[in-house]
């Protein structure tokens, strides 16, 4: 399939039933479903250029966030398709009651529109979630709660800082470095 060769209604169909049990089977916590959707899981998140490939890497990823955020939920917002992917945009929604890497849990809940694209081979095979999202928004809100003349309210702001300052700076995953307009599949590794 080109860029410009848009798949048939039943191709399309297939792929947005594909992506709609992902997406509730996510909020499930049905990891294996989940994974089952891909021949080989691969999630780009491009706020914070970074790759999980794999099976026991994306396990790690859905065990870190559903630890951070383990109310995770997802609400559609809409859904469209492109001649590779489909493309959803919606609100991603969680309460911080757990460690999101080095920052601690503060309690606060964060609503964060987002946009993912899920990207399909020309076998029709799902090959990459790549998703995209504001991380400074997330972090407001999980922040933003917290009563800056609680002493134990700050000690959680000054860990959470402390949190993002150890991990701010890190090199970006190369696979997401190369700029390739004509083959959108092409850091999907």
């Amino acid at each position: 399939m080109t860029a410009y060769t848009f798949p048939s209604t039943d191709v399309l169909r297939a792929r947005e039933k594909l992506v709609l049990d992902h997406f509730h089977d996510e909020v499930l916590q049905n990891w294996d479903d989940t994974l089952a959707t891909f021949p080989h899981p691969h999630y780009e998140l491009i706020a914070s250029m970074t790759v999980h490939d794999g099976e026991a890497e994306v396990r790690g990823y859905y065990d870190e966030t559903r630890v951070a955020f383990p109310d995770q939920n997802h609400e559609i917002i809409a859904l469209r398709h492109s001649a590779d992917a489909v493309i959803v945009e919606f609100w991603l929604t969680g309460t911080h009651l757990g460690p999101l890497g080095k920052i601690p849990a503060t309690g606060g809940r964060h609503r964060t529109r987002m946009t993912a694209y899920f990207l399909f081979d020309e076998a029709e095979n799902l090959v990459c979630e790549r998703v995209y999202f504001d991380q400074l928004s997330i972090l407001k809100q999980v922040l933003g709660h917290l009563d800056r003349k609680n002493p134990r309210d700050l000690l959680t702001l000054g860990k959470a800082v402390a949190g993002m300052l150890a991990m701010a700076g890190g090199e970006p995953d190369p696979r997401l470095l190369p700029a390739s307009p004509h083959d959108p599949g092409a850091a999907t590794g």
